[in-house]
């Protein structure tokens, strides 16, 4: 935070009347100092009164104070111009959501694909007091199994709270289900539901098993569920109760008791909300400023008409870029942010360092919508990369090119010739081959499936592409290049602007910890300016800004002895 000798004195306070009265009661005397505003501000374990004397702005940590017109007779006061509380990065956010997960900040780390949200992340964040989520999808069962008991047994000696994905499969329900199985089997009690278009079979299994009630007649709920949601009418599914036909469904066989599916009707499906704005892949491009009000005003009128015993939490996901950004979300009223695509560009994200430095040159401008491998029939899309990739444009071709023909024998000679050349590197027969091994382990139903439909096999041979340009990416392919698939959104572009000219330029000191803490320390820092210029007094802009910190740093800001905050 740079500030000029000029910006914080002289103001012109008599324009703006007292809210009351400060009298000192220490030996530290209120300073006049240029610098003394921002010190205060960035001290937030102390509070901040700003007092007239002599027409002069003037700043103390210590002090009592008065509301009101009337000066206390018996001490000298002077007019007291604004106060604000000491604020704690911890203190932001609901505490009902932090105790609820066992954290220490309103923070969640979103699922990366293809575990690019990789178990050293994940565990990172847990121990640093945020929440994260291991990033399941488009990986193998064995794969998210393996990371699955690790996370575990590092929790283990650490305990630190920790999820997983759970995306929804609409191509393949048995695909969802057996993920919901082995989450079961292996008691992970805690999933993020994305992508979710209504809400599923598999999804309403997995937050149903086990329900029971405690000694105190409580309903209990062992399996957690975070709903990652855009549209009302899927928010909506989230905060109703578990559908009573899958409540039917699975209790005709058998896979619930009578008595599990008796409590269900007591919870909402999902213990808490995730508003997703304009986020990296799967994405509506809703904006924040309007969905996260009306997400929380849905909230407050189904959580009334259930009358659960815990009312959902909301957050807000997508455009969370920098303190400023984090400082807007809490201030509008979010229960916990979570951040996605920043993350992508730090150490500790399973992905390549030609992908970071990639991110590290994207502006807000440089993010398209592209076709989604996952749901490529279905012409969903993803919010990716465009700056330095083809991706995009090769994608949104072979889009066009499956919606005109039935095979792709039926694609004219130049473009398959093009597709042959530019993206498989092989001809479509070849590529054919290579997907069928992969389907084979993957899912053989969908070979079957193929050898009847020309037009599904096309669909296939595309996928295959779209989801190797991913694996590409983070592999860092140094002759793929130009098809790497990153999911991304504006964020990532806010935040390389944000960081320009600090220490955090630097892709090697991108740590989600540095990150995460910049965040909540700057929002602490940016609510209680905000603060004080909300009681009326004229403060420069420029002290509502916040510039990059080592954690170090952060740390001797703090000023509390022994403070430290990942503990």
């Amino acid at each position: 935070m740079t500030v000029s000798p000029q910006m914080v004195t002289p103001l012109f306070i008599k324009e703006n009347p007292a809210l009351g009265w400060w009298w000192q009661n220490s030996s530290v005397a209120p300073s006049r100092e240029s610098t003394a505003l921002k010190e205060a501000l960035l001290s937030l374990c102390r509070p901040v009164y700003l007092i007239d004397i002599g027409n002069e702005l003037a700043v103390s940590h210590e002090g009592s104070m008065t509301w009101g017109k009337d000066a206390p007779p018996d001490r000298y006061a002077l007019p007291l111009l604004g106060f604000a509380p000491a604020l704690l990065p911890e203190n932001l956010g609901d505490p009902k959501f932090r105790t609820f997960y066992g954290l220490r900040y309103a923070y969640v780390i979103g699922a990366m694909a293809n575990g690019i949200s990789s178990v050293s992340l994940v565990e990172t964040a847990g121990r640093a007091g945020l929440l994260a989520f291991f990033g399941a999808g488009g990986l193998t069962l064995s794969k998210v199994d393996t990371a699955i008991q690790q996370l575990q047994n590092s929790q283990k000696r650490h305990h630190f709270p920790f999820g997983v994905n759970l995306i929804h499969s609409p191509t393949d329900s048995t695909l969802e289900m057996e993920t919901v199985r082995l989450y079961l089997q292996r008691q992970v009690r805690l999933v993020s539901a994305s992508a979710f278009m209504e809400v599923t079979l598999p999804v309403t299994y997995y937050r149903v098993k086990g329900i029971r009630q405690n000694a105190d007649g409580k309903t209990v709920c062992p399996n957690r569920v975070i709903a990652k949601v855009s549209r009302e009418e899927v928010a909506r599914q989230f905060l109703n109760p578990p559908p009573q036909k899958h409540i039917e469904e699975l209790l005709n066989s058998r896979l619930i008791t009578a008595g599990e599916a008796e409590l269900a009707q007591q919870v909402p499906m999902a213990d808490d909300l995730t508003a997703e704005a304009d986020s990296g892949g799967h994405t509506d491009n809703r904006p924040a400023l309007a969905l996260l009000p009306t997400m929380m005003a849905l909230r407050d009128k189904v959580a009334k008409y259930y009358n659960y015993q815990r009312t959902p939490c909301v957050g807000l996901g997508g455009g969370i870029a920098t303190p400023a950004s984090t400082a807007a979300a809490f201030a509008m009223g979010a229960a916990f942010v979570l951040t996605g695509s920043v993350n992508q560009g730090c150490i500790e994200a399973d992905t390549s360092a030609t992908t970071r430095h990639m991110l590290a040159a994207t502006r807000q401008a440089d993010v398209i919508m592209a076709p989604s491998a996952d749901m490529f029939e279905l012409g969903v899309k993803v919010q990716v990369v465009k700056r330095g990739t083809l991706f995009p444009l090769r994608a949104r071709k072979l889009y066009d090119l499956y919606t005109r023909y039935d095979c792709y024998e039926d694609i004219p000679c130049d473009d398959r010739k093009q597709i042959e050349r530019d993206l498989f590197k092989k001809s479509f027969e070849e590529e054919w081959e290579a997907t069928q091994l992969f389907f084979t382990e993957r899912d053989p139903r969908q070979i079957e499936r193929a050898r009847h439909s020309p037009k599904h096999r096309m669909a296939l041979v595309f996928r295959s592409y779209l989801g190797q340009s991913s694996t590409w990416a983070n592999n860092g392919e140094p002759n793929r290049q130009l098809d790497y698939q990153i999911w991304c959104g504006p964020a990532m572009g806010a935040f390389n602007e944000w960081t320009q000219g600090s220490f955090l330029e630097d892709v090697g000191n991108r740590s989600i910890t540095t990150v995460a803490y910049n965040f909540l320390f700057g929002a602490a820092v940016i609510n209680r300016f905000q603060h004080l210029r909300n009681q009326g007094v004229p403060l420069p802009a420029e002290l509502g800004t916040f510039h990059p910190l080592r954690v170090a740093q952060i740390q001797k800001r703090l000023k509390e002895k022994n403070y430290d905050m990942a503990q």
